[in-house]
Formats: structure tokens, C-alpha cells, sequence
């Protein structure tokens, strides 16, 4: 066995939440202090989004959730018609879900490794995981490949993600991928800096190439992710936003708010709020300021909102896991959200 074969031998498993009950748990949790009970509050608010019926949740994700293990949970709760959107960072969607869908895996690794010898391996590390160089290459190369076969205009980053996910339904692609669940389900993706992550070398490579042919080229358009955004809230009116993390995806999401007022359109601020962060609100940074603050700017409405402070692999299965054993979700009706852009683009 060679070196990196060694080092990329134990795979990281992915957790489910049917392999669990939290509900004592987080119960017990409710009459603790801190963060526990802050923990046991948004599940009771996840809880809430999901037994509302006029309630559409969208799912923001950013931070390496994929590659540490969360990517069955996620899938998941698009299974079980327990999100209708999802807003997130690139790399948990094309380098990571993508990624794994293509074939490809992540790997047990350690924060205390030689950076060097892994970069001399072609090993390339998320703070204990590892992931395979030549493979993310592969998946490079994919998104190239996707481009290339679509027609030489702006997409939004939804628009591209689906083409992903038909890629992976006729390719036969591994199953378990939330890019292809998503795709299968009609639960629409958006990444809002979707360039900033291995798509980014997959568009580089298609449009380098278009130029040097002086041909037309795709392109990826976030003015469109944004108006896609806001279309949905205008159509669903009663939202909820499940925030793991911060960023762009938690911005863009909050935003549709204004964006649908600006347009002269009435809508309500976000009914129901839930963000997980490490992040510290005191540096003025979007990913840990508070959903109280959102809700000055007319983004989230303070009735039903919750800040966690813990960290995504810990409380992410907790709160959506006491939800999913509540079978809150039961009887949900699918909004296949993604039909109704489709809808719309065509109208337009």
C-alpha cells in the first residue's frame, strides 16, 4: 500500500438521522441553560415550520458539512419533505455532494498532518479530512463538461445545479447525493457565489476555451439567483430559514425580503428563523450577527427565531433529528418550488 493510499483509507461515514432518537435529549435539554436550551428551542421552532402549512423552509447551508459526515442528513430532510429550497456555499454542493455523487469519497485524516507531504501527494485537507486531488480534478472537469453541453448564455446557479443533478440521473450517479435527491424532488439549489468553489475551475476551463475560439460562452448569473430567490418569496409569501452557518447564503436568503418590497411587492418578513454559527456577532460580520439584528433591516420577524452557538456536525442532527421523529413532516405537501421557477422563466 503506498503512502496515500494509506492515508486515504478510512472513509468518513455519514450519519442518519433514522439511526437515532434524539427526542429524550433534546427534551431534557428544554429545562437546561445556554445553549442546550437554546438548542431545544429551535427544534421546537424547526418543529413549528414544518407543521405550519402555509410555511415554505428553506435550508441555508455554508462550512464543509458534506465532507464531515452531514451529507445523509441533509438528503434527508429532502426525502422526507422536510426542506423546499436550499441556498448554499459552492463547495458543499459541487465539491463535496457533487463530488460523492460522482463516485468519489472523503477521508479520515488529521488537523496535525504534514501539509507539505500532502500537497506532494496530491491530498488536499478540509482540518482532519482528506480528499483525493485527482479525483476533485475529475469533478473539475465534470462541470466543464456540463457547460459545454448547455446553450452559450446566463444561467443562475439553479439552472446549472439541475443540469448536475440530471447528469447524475442518467450517468446513474451514487446514490444519497442531495444535489441528485434535490433534482429527483423538484427542491430547487441555488449557490449565490457558485464560481467560488470547484465549479469555479470546471467555468474557467470552458470559457478559457471558448475565447481562445472566439465563441459565445455560458456564464453564471447571481443578479438571476437573486431575482429567482425573491420570485419564491413573492410566490410562497410564509417562509422559514434553517441557517447552518452564515455568509452569502444566509444574506441572500434574508435579502428577498426587501428585494420583493423594492419591487412593490407585499410580503411578510421571514415568519420563522433558526441559524447554528460559531460565529461572534461583535466584529459587525454577517455570519454571526443576529437574526434580532435581521430583523431591524425588515428581513426576520422576532415572533419565532432562535440563534445556536455550537457547532453544525453536533447540533444539526439534534434539532432536525427531534423533527424528524416528531414526524413533523408527515402529510406535508410537496411544493416542488422548483417547478414554479420553471414556470415563471418560461412566462417571462
Amino acid at each position: 500500500m503506498s503512502k496515500k493510499q494509506a492515508l486515504l483509507e478510512k472513509r468518513i461515514e455519514h450519519l442518519s438521522l433514522a439511526d437515532f432518537d434524539p427526542r429524550p435529549l433534546v427534551s431534557g435539554m428544554e429545562h437546561m441553560a445556554f445553549q442546550a436550551r437554546n438548542l431545544a428551542h429551535a427544534a421546537k421552532i424547526y418543529e413549528s415550520m414544518l407543521r405550519d402549512p402555509a410555511c415554505s423552509v428553506w435550508l441555508c447551508l455554508a462550512g464543509s458539512l458534506v465532507s464531515a459526515g452531514l451529507k445523509r442528513v441533509i438528503c434527508e430532510l429532502v426525502q422526507h419533505n422536510m426542506v423546499d429550497a436550499i441556498i448554499s456555499t459552492g463547495a458543499n454542493i459541487v465539491d463535496q455532494d457533487f463530488f460523492e455523487g460522482l463516485g468519489f469519497h472523503h477521508y479520515a485524516g488529521s488537523q496535525f498532518a504534514n501539509d507539505d507531504e500532502l500537497r506532494e501527494l496530491g491530498i488536499d485537507r478540509i482540518y482532519d479530512t482528506y480528499i483525493d486531488e485527482d479525483e476533485l480534478r475529475i469533478c473539475d472537469q465534470t462541470i466543464a463538461d456540463i457547460a459545454e453541453a448547455l446553450p452559450p448564455k446566463p444561467h443562475s446557479s439553479r439552472e446549472f445545479i439541475r443540469e448536475m443533478g440530471r447528469h447524475l440521473d442518467q450517468k446513474g450517479g451514487a446514490e444519497g447525493s442531495i444535489v441528485l435527491e434535490a433534482y429527483r424532488r423538484k427542491v430547487p439549489i441555488f449557490c449565490p457565489a457558485f464560481s467560488d468553489c470547484s465549479a469555479g475551475f470546471g467555468l474557467v476551463m470552458h470559457q478559457w476555451k471558448a475565447d481562445s475560439k472566439a465563441s459565445e460562452k455560458l456564464s453564471i448569473d447571481s443578479a438571476k439567483d437573486f431575482l429567482e430567490l425573491t420570485r419564491l418569496k413573492i410566490h410562497c409569501q410564509e417562509t422559514g430559514l434553517f441557517m447552518v452557518g452564515g455568509g452569502v447564503p444566509k444574506n441572500f436568503a434574508q435579502d428577498t425580503v426587501v428585494a420583493a418590497e423594492m419591487l412593490g411587492k407585499d410580503v411578510q418578513m421571514h415568519k420563522y428563523a433558526i441559524q447554528i454559527t460559531v460565529a461572534d456577532e461583535r466584529d459587525g460580520a454577517l455570519s454571526g450577527s443576529t437574526l434580532k439584528e435581521a430583523c431591524s433591516w425588515g428581513k426576520v420577524s422576532m415572533a419565532q427565531e432562535q440563534m445556536v452557538y455550537g457547532e453544525a456536525t453536533v447540533i444539526l442532527p439534534l434539532v432536525t433529528g427531534y423533527a424528524f421523529h416528531q414526524e413533523a413532516a408527515k402529510g406535508r405537501s410537496a411544493l416542488e418550488l422548483a417547478n414554479v421557477l420553471e414556470s415563471e422563466s418560461l412566462a417571462s
